[in-house]
């Protein structure tokens, strides 16, 4: 990736990448399989290389070799990214964030969302309570929810599909596509 002449452009990626990799942090597993381990390695390692801006990648990827991803558990995985990101502002003459503090920083306010059953952690929930009664009752509000927004998405569904019926693709070559 080439470099980033536009400071504030760069600084305004920066800020929003953190917040991602810190909330993907706060929100990963206590006791994590190792295929989610794998997974969460395969993205941090993923984004160090597609990261836009060339020089934070390649100091990005510096990091990740000196200190790989450390994810045994949510709070190791928390602290891990907040050293890194310590790391970052020392090299950047910036403060250094106190990381006692990270996941309540990040947290995403999902509510009730890690008590429910996700088949993303093989029907688990996050908090490791897959039938607790606070998912129950979550369930069941669910439930009337599904049904609303399905009712929604068949909607959504058949206006996406009218737009995409009356888009036309054009070329400027009489031969597309060979």
């Amino acid at each position: 990736m080439p470099k980033m002449a536009n400071e504030t452009l760069k600084q305004e990626l920066g800020n929003a990448a953190w917040k991602l990799l810190h909330t993907v942090l706060s929100r990963y597993p206590e006791e994590p399989t190792t295929l989610q381990k794998n997974y969460l390695t395969q993205f941090i390692s993923s984004f160090a290389q597609v990261y836009p801006c060339g020089d934070c990648a390649r100091h990005f990827r510096k990091l990740l070799n000196k200190y790989p991803p450390q994810l045994s558990s949510r709070i190791t995985a928390a602290v891990w990214g907040c050293h890194i990101h310590n790391q970052v502002n020392e090299r950047l003459h910036k403060e250094i964030y106190d990381c006692s503090h990270i996941l309540e920083d990040y947290d995403c306010g999902c509510g009730t969302d890690e008590l429910e059953s996700d088949f993303t952690l093989g029907g688990a929930s996050l908090k490791g309570s897959k039938e607790s009664e606070g998912n129950e009752i979550v369930k069941k509000e669910n439930q009337v929810d599904d049904k609303e927004q399905s009712n929604k998405k068949n909607s959504d569904s058949d206006e996406v599909s009218e737009h995409l019926k009356s888009i036309k693709i054009e070329s400027s070559e009489n031969k597309v596509g060979g």
